[in-house]
């Protein structure tokens, strides 16, 4: 058992200790700390994150850093959308929303541009803000438990936290289908599709920590990565055989997907895939029927606009997508249906995608800011 000297309170809601290493070095432990909740992500969690990543980014000690969720059930499950609801509620002019996906997404994108090490242990439910979390990481290690999704159709949001980017990286037509249906995928999907570096066993990670402390850590970034690389493909090598895959049966319906011209089209076509026998398809399906119209033709135009842009182009244009979420009245609605009241029937403003309103879908992509005072304008 690894020794963790504990840098704040054990109570706080990121925890962030140090294991110090057989050579002097130190791997820096993080772990989203709200277990209830499925650590879901919110604004005083980020405000912890981001300047303790800036502080191990410059300690010539810190070799890397691991991230990961207090708990068995999830690493993090998605963001604080209560408390955007509240805000939303309380008609606060969307100013909640600004500050909170802003700080959101630049935490997102140091993570993609962190020089060191950063291990993700993607173990549980892995959603939205969790996964905004994780496809930055260098090395994203799943379990048999994982499982990962973007199911904001289902709240009148979109993939954000970079999903205009990593979705649109995804083989043919996968990403656009993960985007309009909200299916959680496991562990061996969540490689396929590049979410995802490693498979471990879920009760390894005891064990990893323990490999990590006795790993000699050089003093330079580009060695360190090498070196847990290593460490991973070994640790990969002893576990068991991970899940079977639910995409690749289905590659060639998807690269279809991806061939069609209209959102019609798309989605007639993913329901209109035989389900019979397949749950995790049948469920896939039924999420697209009753998530927002309004959702299905902004996902659709988002990774069309978004296809060949920048990481750093993508948050910009997301930031301002998010905020205009708050005015349109979708997302405020699907929150409620699903998290306030829970009744499960949001009343969706447009009734099906062809009652949406081009102009509308426009307006999610109209410049919100100057270039100069865009509140992201220094990633």
């Amino acid at each position: 058992m690894v020794e963790l000297q504990l840098l704040n309170q054990a109570d706080a809601p990121v925890v962030f200790e140090l294991a110090h290493c057989n050579n002097g070095m130190k791997v820096a432990v993080v772990t989203l700390n709200a277990p209830k909740a499925l650590n879901a992500l919110n604004l005083e969690m980020i405000r912890l994150l981001e300047p303790q990543l800036k502080v191990w980014a410059e300690d010539e000690q810190v070799a890397m850093v691991l991230l990961k969720g207090a708990g068995e059930k999830a690493f993090c499950a998605g963001g604080d959308v209560v408390s955007l609801y509240n805000a939303m509620a309380a008609e606060d002019g969307n100013n909640h929303l600004e500050v909170f996906f802003a700080e959101e997404y630049r935490l997102d994108y140091h993570i993609h541009n962190y020089d060191k090490p950063i291990l993700l242990w993607g173990n549980g439910i892995i959603m939205g803000g969790g996964l905004g979390l994780m496809a930055g990481a260098s090395h994203r290690v799943v379990t048999e438990s994982s499982r990962i999704a973007m199911p904001e159709i289902t709240i009148g949001l979109y993939p954000d936290v970079g999903g205009s980017y990593f979705l649109n990286k995804m083989p043919a037509g996968v990403g656009l289908f993960l985007g309009l249906t909200g299916a959680s995928i496991n562990a061996t999907d969540a490689k396929f599709v590049g979410l995802a570096d490693h498979y471990m066993d879920g009760e390894r990670l005891d064990m990893l920590l323990h490999n990590l402390s006795e790993v000699n850590w050089g003093k330079t970034n580009v060695l360190n990565h090498e070196k847990l690389t290593q460490l991973l493909i070994s640790l990969d090598e002893a576990s068991h055989i991970p899940p079977r895959s639910e995409i690749k049966p289905l590659a060639e319906s998807f690269a279809k997907l991806a061939e069609l011209d209209t959102l019609e089209a798309q989605v007639e076509h993913i329901l209109s895939l035989d389900s019979a026998e397949n749950k995790w398809l049948s469920k896939a399906q039924k999420a697209l029927k009753h998530g927002s119209p309004l959702s299905a033709v902004l996902i659709q135009a988002q990774l069309n606009r978004a296809e060949g842009l920048s990481l750093k182009d993508c948050f910009q244009r997301e930031l301002a997508m998010s905020v205009r979420c708050g005015e349109v009245g979708e997302f405020r609605e699907g929150v409620r249906a699903l998290l306030i009241d829970k009744d499960g029937q949001p009343q969706w403003q447009f009734k099906t995608i062809a009652d949406v309103d081009s102009k509308v879908i426009d307006s999610f992509f109209a410049p919100r800011w100057e270039e100069s005072t865009h509140p992201l304008a220094d990633l």
